[in-house]
């Protein structure tokens, strides 16, 4: 189905919020507010932040601060301090990413729920997803695979064991810049060039327990080989949510900081000051958890049967 215009997309996203608040109002999780602007920045090196500067009293705090690319790390920090099970529907920024799929400044839905684990929560973000195609009048069948059976499958390659030139060679005629790329870049490649658009338009597919390297900030489980415990879910082709089960463990979370800010120096980008708000929060206690982070001009994007984010959006950043 195709919006009527961008007043249609505006009603949409307005109901498809009412039915988000309705659906965790029902299950008992609260909806939070946690600050947008933050005095530690993200370390991955495939997204860079904005910043601005406080120009206030110096007794408020740092002046350099970083508009949050995610609420996760203070949404964590109140699971340590007893909330419990949580959701928060806000704005969230990334620096560089402007296009038809892509908006510096978009709406995310992040929500923990304690005592799960990544696959108890896989089957609440289908039923929310199923939720939200019914406001459009539509139904997705469900495929769920892991990492492994879904490289297995479509292209004949083990993610896991394969070589870096048998993970070109099964990149096929796609062309790319390979300076510089490591395993992980190659398998994220063939992911988003060979695999996610085989998806089919009317299909939930979602793929779990990733290679341990891309782990970011999920649990590793010691199977043979190790795995990540996360999970990522598609309508169609359209990428909507990214959950693991959380890390819990503060000394390894910095860590993984670290090696974050390693791999930033070694790209050239800036090093990003750490979150030691939220290390302090781990080491207090987190308790064990699973989380999600659902980007919801993607989901109006697949309820809508467009790939132009900007069809979404009430003032796209060229307008805004």
């Amino acid at each position: 189905m195709k919006s009527d215009g961008p007043l249609a997309a505006l009603r949409l996203r307005a109901r498809l919020y009412a039915q988000i608040r309705g659906f965790f109002a029902q299950r008992g999780v609260l909806e939070v507010g946690t600050p947008i602007l933050s005095a530690a920045g993200n370390t991955d090196p495939n997204i860079e932040s904005f910043n601005t500067r406080f120009a206030g009293h110096s007794d408020a705090g740092v002046a350099l601060r970083w508009l949050r690319t995610s609420s996760e790390f203070a949404q964590k920090r109140l699971l340590a301090a007893g909330v419990g099970d949580n959701y928060e529907l806000g704005r969230v920024f990334r620096n560089g990413e402007a296009g038809r799929r892509h908006n510096p400044e978009f709406t995310m839905l992040e929500w923990y729920r304690v005592g799960w684990d990544h696959v108890r929560l896989i089957d609440e973000t289908v039923e929310l997803v199923h939720a939200a195609l019914v406001l459009v009048g539509r139904r997705a069948e469900v495929k769920k695979l892991t990492y492994r059976d879904l490289f297995v499958s479509t292209l004949g390659v083990d993610p896991f064991n394969a070589s870096e030139a048998e993970l070109r060679v099964a990149l096929g005629e796609v062309t790319i810049d390979a300076h510089g790329l490591e395993r992980d870049d190659w398998l994220d490649l063939l992911l988003t060039h060979r695999i996610q658009p085989t998806f089919p338009a009317g299909r939930i597919s979602v793929i779990h327990d990733y290679p341990a390297t891309q782990c970011a900030l999920a649990k590793i489980r010691a199977d043979n080989p190790p795995v990540a415990e996360r999970f990522e879910l598609y309508l169609g082709t359209q990428e909507l949510a990214n959950g693991y089960h959380e890390l819990t463990d503060a000394a390894e979370q910095r860590a993984r900081f670290e090696r974050d800010n390693a791999r930033r120096r070694e790209r050239g980008l800036i090093e990003m000051p750490l979150d030691t708000n939220l290390l302090a929060a781990l080491a207090q206690g987190m308790p064990e958890c699973a989380g999600v982070a659902l980007g919801i001009e993607r989901l109006l994007m697949a309820m809508l049967g467009t790939d132009d984010i900007r069809e979404v959006l009430a003032f796209p950043f060229a307008d805004a």
